[in-house]
C-alpha cells in the first residue's frame, strides 16, 4: 500500500543516497541499468526503504515474459509499474503491488487504457501527464482504483491540485517537490 502523498522518482543515482536518507518509507526506480537493480535493491531493503521499479525503463531489459520473472523472481521490488499488461499481471499473480501506467494523449488512449485497465486489474493507476486534475477525478472514478499522478508536475501547486482532484500520490523526479510539506 502507498501511504506517502510524494513518491520520489529517480532518475539519476546521484539521487538514491538522498532517498535512502530520507525519511521517505517508498521510492520510484526510474532509468537504470539492469546491472544495479540488485544493489539497489539490497541497499533499500538494508534501510528498510520500498522500492518500485518502473520494468519498462530498466536498461537492458525487455518486457517480456523473461522480464518480468527476473524482475519478480530474483529482484523482489515492492512494487512494479509499467504499461505492459502481462508485466502487471505477473506483478499480481506474485502479490507485487502493480501499477499500471497510463498516458492521457486523447480520447482514443483513454479507451484502450480502461480496457487494458478491466482486463489487469492494477492496485494503482499511474497517470501521465499528472497535470490535468479533471482526467485525474475522471480516471479515479471510472475505475474505482486509486490514482497516481506522474510526469510534467514542476510546481507545489500541480502536486496541490493533483492531490486535490483524487489523485492518492504524486510521482516526480524533481527533488524541490520531495520537500513539499502535505
Amino acid at each position: 500500500m502507498v501511504t506517502q502523498k510524494i513518491l520520489p522518482a529517480l532518475r539519476q543515482m546521484q539521487q538514491f543516497e538522498k532517498i535512502m536518507d530520507s525519511s521517505f518509507e517508498t521510492f520510484v526506480l526510474l532509468d537504470v541499468h539492469i546491472s544495479q537493480l540488485a544493489l539497489i535493491r539490497r541497499e533499500a531493503k538494508r534501510r528498510d526503504k520500498k522500492i518500485f521499479i518502473h520494468a519498462d525503463l530498466v536498461h537492458g531489459l525487455k518486457t517480456d515474459d523473461f522480464a518480468a520473472d527476473f524482475l519478480l523472481h530474483d529482484i523482489r521490488p515492492d512494487g512494479i509499474i509499467s504499461t505492459r499488461s502481462n508485466i502487471i499481471l505477473k506483478a499480481k499473480k506474485k502479490d507485487i503491488i502493480a501499477i499500471q501506467r497510463m498516458f492521457l494523449l486523447d480520447s482514443m488512449a483513454l479507451e484502450k487504457s480502461y480496457s487494458l485497465i478491466r482486463q489487469t486489474k492494477p492496485d494503482y493507476i499511474e497517470v501521465l501527464p499528472g497535470i490535468i486534475p479533471e482526467v485525474i477525478t475522471e480516471v479515479k472514478e471510472t475505475t474505482n482504483i486509486p490514482v497516481i499522478s506522474g510526469g510534467l508536475i514542476n510546481t507545489e501547486e500541480q502536486v496541490k491540485a493533483a492531490l486535490r482532484a483524487g489523485a492518492h500520490a504524486v510521482t516526480t523526479s524533481n527533488e524541490s517537490l520531495w520537500k513539499i510539506n502535505l
